[in-house]
């Protein structure tokens, strides 16, 4: 016997309702309760300062075309802004186990980076080298170059060999250069990486207040950059402390703006474009766009899922 359409779908639709439930996993809560470590004496600025104002940078160096000014010194980051006089150069190098970045900011430099085509960095631009890639620069123009530099502390260049180049001098710091071979490749430009980012076309041009999306400019396992712009809110109470790390100290620089920085035994502090902020591992802080115009920061941390400890009642954010 022929059973008729209309009794086979509604068959069908019982069966489907007597099918049990699957039960759905529960959301994950927007944070989560911890008991964090957290010093009880902060760990010390020493050299380092909350905030290194680039005024005071070039202030010191007042009259000169090349130079070195260490800006931030800890464990983990070695960073400095370094001037370069028209025409100066710095020779083909590599790091082995870690890249470079730069934040260029005056003059122009010329990059020549290997399986890259070369090209001119000037104010705004954010250029980085993964791991074992050749490159070297060079001053264009007729004015010095700025560049800030960041890189890994206690690593020193590794120079190539391959064509009778000579041995580089040994370093201040006791490091003998010695000639060896080493089957370890050139690293690659993957994901987020790229050779660079210009903040002012690429970023600014694009919008006058939104910032980029994806807004990182660099991660890997051990390197995280991260562009964090917006339109300039009031100031917050003191009662927002922000958030702290565990056992990892944090910077920015300034590329746009002001920022403002609430930082435990500091207070409120402001930065301006080129300046450079700076936070201990343990020590409360804030950061948040000054009110009245856009503002950007570009955030540097040891790792891309650094932990964030905020207030028990803040709910995971500030």
């Amino acid at each position: 016997m022929k059973i008729p359409a209309k009794t086979v779908l509604a068959l069908s639709m019982l069966g489907f309702l007597a099918l049990p439930v699957l039960a759905q996993p529960p959301a994950a809560p927007k944070s989560l309760l911890a008991y964090t470590p957290k010093p009880v004496k902060l760990p010390p600025y020493g050299k380092n300062k909350p905030i290194t104002h680039l005024v005071d940078v070039l202030a010191a160096h007042k009259g000169q075309s090349s130079w070195t000014h260490q800006v931030i010194k800890t464990d983990r980051f070695d960073t400095r802004w370094v001037s370069m006089a028209p025409g100066e150069k710095v020779s083909t190098r590599y790091y082995g186990d870690d890249r470079v970045m730069w934040v260029v900011w005056q003059g122009q430099i010329r990059f020549n980076i290997e399986g890259q085509e070369p090209f001119v960095a000037s104010r705004g631009f954010l250029v980085q080298v993964p791991q074992r890639v050749r490159y070297s620069m060079e001053t264009v123009g007729s004015e010095p170059s700025l560049r800030y530099e960041v890189t890994r502390a206690g690593q020193h260049p590794n120079f190539p060999a391959d064509n009778g180049e000579a041995k580089p001098a040994n370093t201040p710091d006791g490091i003998e250069y010695v000639k060896v071979s080493t089957p370890t490749q050139p690293d690659k430009y993957e994901g987020v990486n790229k050779p660079y980012v210009d903040f002012f076309k690429d970023v600014v041009a694009k919008d006058p207040v939104k910032g980029p999306n994806p807004s990182l400019v660099m991660m890997d396992e051990g390197n995280m950059s991260n562009i964090i712009r917006g339109k300039g809110i009031p100031t917050p109470p003191d009662t927002n402390k922000g958030h702290f790390h565990v056992g990892r100290d944090e910077f920015w620089f300034i590329l746009e703006g002001k920022i403002e920085y609430l930082i435990q035994d500091i207070g409120l502090v402001k930065a301006d474009p080129g300046d450079i902020a700076f936070v201990p591992p343990g020590r409360w802080h804030r950061a948040s766009w000054a009110d009245g115009q856009t503002d950007t920061r570009l955030s540097f941390n040891a790792n891309p899922y650094t932990f964030h400890a905020f207030g028990p009642d803040a709910g995971g954010e500030q």
